[in-house]
């Protein structure tokens, strides 16, 4: 999966990160994965994401979601990298996005998601991926 990797969630912190990584992967003429993650619980024992039955049919809720984002950013934009692959799982967004570092140029996220922690500067998952990320990693503050 090398190129950039966005990570997105439907929040307005995450539009602007996709905006973002599709200008930087059309300036750099690499390809653009956008990463969206269906959450789930994960088990207090492993730490593993724990799936239950209907996941699968929020995961194609969220890539229906994150395909229209991107389509809509493209419109925005005018112009869109020369490649963008929409990947929808289930699992731990912050684990799913340090995964995807290992092989990736580069992963961006926005400053923070929906959660539910508005006075944060920095959101958990924005963190976790800074900080644990296999690769360089660009944080897009807000209205970025």
């Amino acid at each position: 999966m090398s190129g950039i990797v966005v990570g997105i969630d439907g929040s307005n912190r995450a539009t602007g990160a996709l905006e973002w990584a599709m200008a930087e992967a059309a300036l750099r003429k690499t390809r653009l994965t956008v990463l969206a993650v269906h959450p789930v619980a994960s088990s207090y024992w492993t730490g593993n994401p724990t799936p239950y039955p209907g996941d699968e049919e929020k995961v194609a809720e969220v890539r229906k979601s994150a395909e229209s984002a991107v389509a809509a950013v493209a419109e925005k934009r005018g112009e869109k990298p020369e490649s963008i692959t929409v990947t929808a799982i289930s699992g731990l967004p912050a684990h799913a996005l340090i995964e995807a570092s290992k092989d990736s140029d580069l992963v961006v996220v926005g400053t923070r998601g929906g959660g539910g922690f508005g006075p944060l500067t920095l959101g958990s998952v924005s963190s976790q991926v800074a900080n644990h990320s296999s690769c360089p990693v660009v944080v897009v503050p807000t209205g970025g």
